[in-house]
This record gives structure tokens, C-alpha cells and sequence, in this order.
């Protein structure tokens, strides 16, 4: 087993290598030259979406809570997946290209011709704000998955995921970051698949596995959610189902997705990756789900041993893998690579993150905002200095064990959905949009965030829902009220979205 996960390490850091004299320039560095071919492009983008989420959140939660918390929130992906493929992609890559826009926080400068610095000062701020938790949850991933495996410490299994992810970002740039991606996401199928083939078989064959579900109060109810521990069930309101299907109106901000959306070389080719990738999220969160109903049967059945809570659960998929190595040398190894397959749900959404937030840093406040002239040369070390503060400020974040990964990740996604979506969406379909309304729907996305998830959701009732969707309409508002009472945009701005629109 480790011999796979040591080999899977050191193909990341060589393709980082083998990528890193591609790197001439920043956009090179950050958006690889928009050279990445279609399947490169959705894989890479669902890759670097779903992060450990996939492989141990959502069975996490499936195992503890029963599938209507899991299977609610993943058709919300599964929709919000199709349309941002089908309304944003193509129209951002011509957008971004007509304008020359590397980075998302460029892109909403330069679409209303922003001569002040606040715009792409905000954007790039919260950036950083969101990202470092995102990839803090990456890193965390890695650590307990070592941790539960190996039974080393959590924080140096956690410290030598987080040195081998920023390795490779900072020698290969976006390219090494889109390319390991599209190999992590096979790794990370072949280990949904055989997780739960293996799991199926040893918790006695699919009708013991769907009897152990049924035993437990709620557990494959849609409308309501269990709790294996006590063997009680609750009710999951149609208020909650509409909170938790809001998840996939984060997609229309998340930086990291957007960015690959920039970089494919022939937006006609954009189709054949919506396919790809809406179909590849859509078969593994049902495989993801399905896993933590089949481990909740194998602990039933004493081959694994069970869970306590979610935020242990979350270590469901580790624990059969582990099992698996036990039966011989060939299933040690399929282990091996199971484990690597979770590495890469970890790593392939890391590395964009880092990425992403280090663009912010070098491209948007050192270059964009504070206007320092720099070489190419320049620009690259700074870029890959600010990879490596990345993933020490997210090592840090990610010190405690006992943090949710799920937890972690709800709150960045609905960061970046309230802060960026709105924006986004009316940036590309509404000419009236301006760079005042825009700056006000990004401020009131983003603060309305932090206070619903810690002023108004606590106090339960009606306003316990998900922070992303009222943060999302109340930015929305905003935007659409400041466009209306400040000036409209000049002609010059309003031509070029009209040739856009017209492309």
C-alpha cells in the first residue's frame, strides 16, 4: 500500500517537473497558455471541484445521517454542475479572451473598464479569505487519511501532504495543476468503484446492505434524516431541501472551476466537456453515496469497525480500503491505489485553490492594485513564493484534527457562491451591469455569509437554512439596485458585451 501511495506522490511532483519549463510567463503559470484540450478541461474542473469532499465527506455523511442530507445536496451539484457548463463556460472563455483576463478578480476589472483598484482590491481579498479554509479542508483530508491508516500523528501526516501539493503547483503552475488533475480524477473513480464493489461483497451481498439500512429509523427516507447511533430519525423539511439544493449555486463563483472554463483552447469544444464532466459528478457523488450506505452495512456485519460521529465517518472509505489490504498482495496494492484515489480528490482541488489565491496575491494586489511593474521573471517567484505562504497559512487552518471537512468546505462554497456568483451571472447576461453594482453585490455576498452562518442561522426556525442562498439573493439585490440608481455603463463597455454576446 505504501509503495502506491509513495510511486502516485512522486508522478504528481514529476509531472510538476516535466511541466515546469512551459512556465514562461503569468499567464502561463496561471492559466496555462488556454491550451487545455476538452477532456483535460472538464476533468480537471470536476476534479479540482469535488476534493476530499467526494471520497470522504459525502460518505461520511451518508453512513451517520442516512442519504437525504448526501443525496439532496449532490443533485443540487448535479444541476448546478450542467448549467454553469451550459450558461457561464463558453461565454466567460470568449469574454475573458476579448479582454486578455488571466485571473477572475482581472476579468471583473477590465469588464467595466475599472480604473480605481477597490473591484479587483475586494475580489482578490476574498479570494483569499475563502480559499485558505478550502484548501486548510484539502489538507485535512490528507492527514486523517494517513492518520487513520497508518496510525501515525495526524499533523506531520497532514504537513507532508501539504509539502508535496505545494511542490508541484509551484514548479508546474496551472498546466501541472489541470494535467495531475485529470489523472487524480481517474484515481478517484477506480476508487469509488472498487471501494464499493469490495464493500457490497463483504457486508454480505446488496440485499443485507439494504436491509441494514432499513433497520435504522429514516435512513433511506428523503424526507427525513437518521442518526445510527441512537437508531432515531428527524424530519428534513421542504425548507431544507431547498437550503441544501442551493449548493449548486456556488458553482457560478468558484474561482478554480471558472479558470479552467478560461483556459480550454477552442470554446467549441466546450459541449463535449459539459458532457464529460456533468456526467462524471453525476455517477460518482451516487457511487460516494452509496459507499456510506454499504459501509454502514460492513459495520453492521463486523468487518470494519463502526463510527461514533459524522466527523469520524468521514474515514469510511479508508477503513475498507484498510480491510482490503488484509486479504492478499493484489488487494493490498488495489488498496494502495484506493488511497492514492483519495490523495488525488484532496490534492487535485488543493492545487487549484493554491493556484487561484496566489494569483490574487501576485496578479491582482501586487501587480493589479498596487501597480508594481515586474518582469516576467519577477512576476513567476513571486507567484511560486505565494503558492508555498498558501499552503503554509492553509497547514496552519488545518492543525485541528477534529475540524469536518464538510463543515470547512460548506462554509468556502458559500463564500465564494454569494461573493462571486451574482456577480458573475449578471457580469455575462446583464449589460446594465456596473462596476458600482458589481462591487455591491460582492461586498454584500460576502458579508452576508459570515453573518447568517453566525447571527441569524443560530437562531434556528425559518432562517435555519444554508448561508449561501440568502447571501446569494440579498447579492443579487444589490447588484441590481446599486446598477439601477448609479449611472449606466459607458458605450464602450456595452459594445464589447454586445460583440461578446453576439460571439
Amino acid at each position: 500500500m505504501l509503495i502506491m501511495i509513495v510511486l502516485y506522490l512522486l508522478g504528481m511532483v514529476l509531472v510538476g517537473a516535466l511541466l515546469a519549463k512551459k512556465n514562461n510567463s503569468a499567464g502561463d503559470f496561471y492559466l496555462g497558455g488556454r491550451q487545455l484540450g476538452p477532456y483535460v478541461t472538464a476533468m480537471s474542473a470536476e476534479a479540482s471541484d469535488m476534493s476530499s469532499w467526494l471520497l470522504m465527506g459525502v460518505p461520511g455523511l451518508a453512513y451517520f445521517c442516512g442519504i437525504s442530507d448526501a443525496a439532496w445536496t449532490c443533485i443540487g451539484l448535479v444541476v448546478g454542475t450542467y448549467l454553469n457548463w451550459l450558461i457561464v463556460a463558453r461565454r466567460l472563455r470568449n469574454y475573458s479572451e476579448r479582454l486578455g483576463a488571466i485571473t477572475i478578480p482581472d476579468f471583473f476589472r477590465r469588464r467595466f473598464h475599472s480604473d480605481g483598484k477597490a473591484l479587483q482590491a475586494i475580489a482578490a481579498i476574498l479570494i483569499i479569505v475563502f480559499f485558505v479554509p478550502y484548501t486548510a479542508s484539502g489538507f485535512a483530508g490528507c492527514g486523517k487519511l494517513f492518520s487513520s491508516l497508518l496510525g501515525v500523528d495526524y499533523i506531520p501526516a497532514m504537513l507532508i501532504s501539504a509539502l508535496v501539493i505545494a511542490l508541484y503547483t509551484t514548479l508546474g503552475g496551472f498546466l501541472a495543476a489541470s494535467i495531475t488533475d485529470f489523472i487524480q480524477s481517474l484515481f478517484m473513480t477506480m476508487a469509488l468503484l472498487a471501494v464499493l464493489i469490495f464493500g457490497v461483497t463483504i457486508a454480505g451481498g446488496m440485499d443485507q446492505v439494504m436491509e441494514n439500512a432499513r433497520s435504522v429509523a429514516g435512513y433511506l427516507d428523503m424526507t427525513k434524516t437518521a442518526n445510527v447511533v441512537t437508531g432515531q430519525s428527524g424530519p428534513y423539511s421542504v425548507l431544507t431541501i431547498v437550503s441544501t439544493l442551493a449548493w449548486g449555486l456556488g458553482y457560478f463563483g468558484m474561482p478554480h472551476i471558472l479558470l479552467r472554463f478560461m483556459a480550454i483552447s477552442d470554446a467549441n469544444k466546450l459541449k463535449v466537456s459539459r458532457r464529460v464532466g456533468t456526467g462524471w459528478v453525476a455517477v460518482s457523488m451516487f457511487v460516494a453515496i452509496a459507499i456510506g450506505v454499504v459501509g454502514f452495512a460492513a459495520s453492521r456485519a463486523g468487518a470494519i469497525q463502526g463510527f461514533e460521529s459524522a466527523s469520524a465517518a468521514e474515514s469510511v472509505i479508508v477503513r475498507l480500503a484498510s480491510f482490503m489490504s488484509t486479504h492478499s498482495v493484489i488487494l493490498a496494492l488495489l488498496a494502495g491505489a484506493i488511497l492514492a484515489g483519495i490523495l488525488a480528490s484532496t490534492m487535485s482541488t488543493a492545487d487549484s485553490q493554491m493556484l487561484a489565491a496566489a494569483s490574487s496575491v501576485s496578479e491582482d494586489l501586487v501587480a493589479g492594485v498596487f501597480g508594481a511593474k515586474l518582469s516576467d521573471k519577477k512576476t513567476m517567484n513571486i507567484a511560486r513564493l505565494t503558492v508555498l505562504g498558501i499552503a503554509v497559512l492553509g497547514a496552519l487552518f488545518a492543525l485541528d484534527a477534529n475540524s469536518s471537512v464538510f463543515q470547512i468546505v460548506s462554509f468556502a462554497w458559500a463564500g465564494f457562491g454569494a461573493a462571486f456568483g451574482p456577480v458573475m451571472l449578471t457580469s455575462l447576461f446583464w449589460k446594465r451591469t456596473n462596476r458600482c453594482g458589481a462591487l455591491a453585490g460582492m461586498i454584500v455576498g460576502g458579508v452576508m455569509v459570515f453573518v447568517w452562518k453566525f447571527l441569524v442561522r443560530p437562531m434556528g426556525g425559518l432562517l435555519d437554512i444554508y448561508e449561501l442562498l440568502p447571501a446569494f439573493l440579498c447579492a443579487l439585490a444589490a447588484i441590481f439596485l446599486v446598477s439601477f440608481v448609479t449611472a449606466k455603463p459607458d458605450e464602450a463597455v456595452v459594445k464589447e458585451f454586445e460583440a461578446v454576446r453576439r460571439a
